[in-house]
């Protein structure tokens, strides 16, 4: 607590100069007081029922005891005194009791409703014995001044150490979900994973589901989605992400897919596959991929990976691809570009659409006469090569690239001139 120093009503109620006697009359009842104290706290706040038995209850009794001596220390004192060294152990004190009710998991609420009731038993128990020491009317009003006014200060102390213990606690558990992610994406070993979920206090769900997005849209879009959706910031381990872009893992999405997709809509999301838990890190290089070769969607609906799987798979390995394409598409490399570029578009249509010749030109935008002469120029050129499977399969992997431009064949490397010497490494 970074200032316990008593600046509200307790320090201005001053001293009340109480006749030594009623102190310790008093003081000799302060175990009664606590005793009863911890009593109506288990009767009549719900979230103490039960919890202050045993030795959690002698602790809270000795806290009320503790915190009534110092009550009595400040009314015994002379009117003038510098209230300060009573309140500040005792601040301290009811700072640390908040800082621990938020750790056993009590709320605000609870605690606040504990002091009403303390002040209540405090003021009945010791006003009786005010009274019966012939204090009078007038010092037993300011007595009850002081009593509120240092419950006040009390209940004001726990406040704020059940609010720092809170935001403690909840960063360093956001830090422990951050390292949880990042494991999660880097794929280390089930585990590790399972150990570090069980430090940040979070349930693994069956799935999780990489989503891509906008880093500015992250907070708004976390709200919207299960409670268990982990955040990671845009410097993620193991993934390329474009500059401003941030991660959501998404728990148990593979149910409500649909649901997924509306909350994401003009979110410019991009929605990974859903997979077990621990291998979120598929999902998160599926998304990546895909934002790779598709681009960033529009303002409209979230790009789906799940309907993207060809163009993902196709631009699984590029350079890979370019070369089945100039194999598959070599008998076409020898005609001028915009022949061999419409004899090739009829040949994907004529393989999609499995040789049906109006489907092709309605696809085409041609006569069915044109469809069965470009066909037949395509024949020519791969002759039998069109009735193997194989040879179909090439064809229609390598004609579904978004590119479908015949290319051009690899350069030659020209022979060596006479009389040099090849800077080829040698074969052993």
């Amino acid at each position: 607590m970074d200032d316990v120093s008593p600046v509200g009503p307790a320090r201005s109620a001053g001293g009340l100069s109480l006749d030594p006697e009623v102190v310790a009359t008093l003081r000799a009842q302060l175990p009664t007081v606590a005793e009863r104290t911890v009593a109506a706290l288990t009767a009549e706040v719900a979230e103490y029922a039960g919890a202050l038995s045993g030795e959690m209850g002698a602790t809270i009794e000795n806290a009320v005891e503790v915190a009534l001596g110092a009550f009595l220390r400040l009314a015994a004192q002379a009117e003038d005194a510098d209230p300060s060294n009573p309140l500040n152990a005792a601040l301290e004190g009811a700072y640390a009791l908040g800082r621990g009710e938020a750790r056993s998991g009590r709320t605000m609420d609870a605690l606040l409703a504990a002091y009403r009731v303390g002040a209540r038993v405090a003021w009945r128990e010791l006003s009786d014995t005010a009274v019966a020491g012939g204090l009078t009317a007038a010092t037993v009003g300011r007595f009850a001044e002081l009593v509120f006014a240092y419950i006040d200060e009390l209940s004001a102390a726990s406040v704020a150490g059940h609010t720092d213990e809170l935001a403690v606690t909840g960063r360093v558990r956001e830090h422990y979900l951050e390292r949880l992610g990042q494991a999660l994406v880097a794929g280390e070993a089930p585990e590790v994973l399972i150990t570090r979920a069980e430090r940040a206090g979070w349930t693994p769900p069956d799935t999780l589901t990489a989503v891509l997005l906008p880093a500015a849209r992250l907070h708004d879009t976390v709200s919207a989605l299960d409670p268990r959706t982990l955040r990671l910031s845009e410097d993620v381990a193991g993934l390329a992400l474009p500059e401003r872009t941030s991660v959501l893992l998404v728990a148990d999405a593979d149910r409500t897919r649909p649901a997924l997709l509306q909350a994401l809509r003009g979110r410019a999301a991009v929605v990974g596959p859903a997979r077990p838990w621990s291998q979120v890190a598929a999902s998160c290089h599926r998304a990546v991929r895909a934002l790779e070769l598709i681009g960033p969607p529009e303002a409209g609906a979230a790009l789906d990976t799940d309907e993207h799987l060809a163009t993902i798979v196709l631009g699984a390995d590029a350079d890979a691809l370019d070369d089945l394409r100039r194999r598959a598409l070599a008998p076409l490399s020898g005609l001028r570009a915009d022949t061999a570029d419409r004899l090739a578009d009829t040949l994907r249509s004529w393989l999609l659409h499995q040789g049906r010749r109006s489907a092709v030109a309605e696809d085409l935008v041609v006569h069915p006469q044109t469809v069965r002469y470009r066909m037949t120029q395509v024949r020519e050129l791969y002759g039998e090569r069109l009735d193997d499977p194989a040879e179909v399969l090439a064809l229609t992997v390598a004609l579904a690239s978004p590119d479908r431009a015949v290319p051009s064949p690899p350069p030659r490397t020209p022979p060596a001139p006479q009389g040099t010497t090849s800077t080829s490494p040698t074969i052993p």
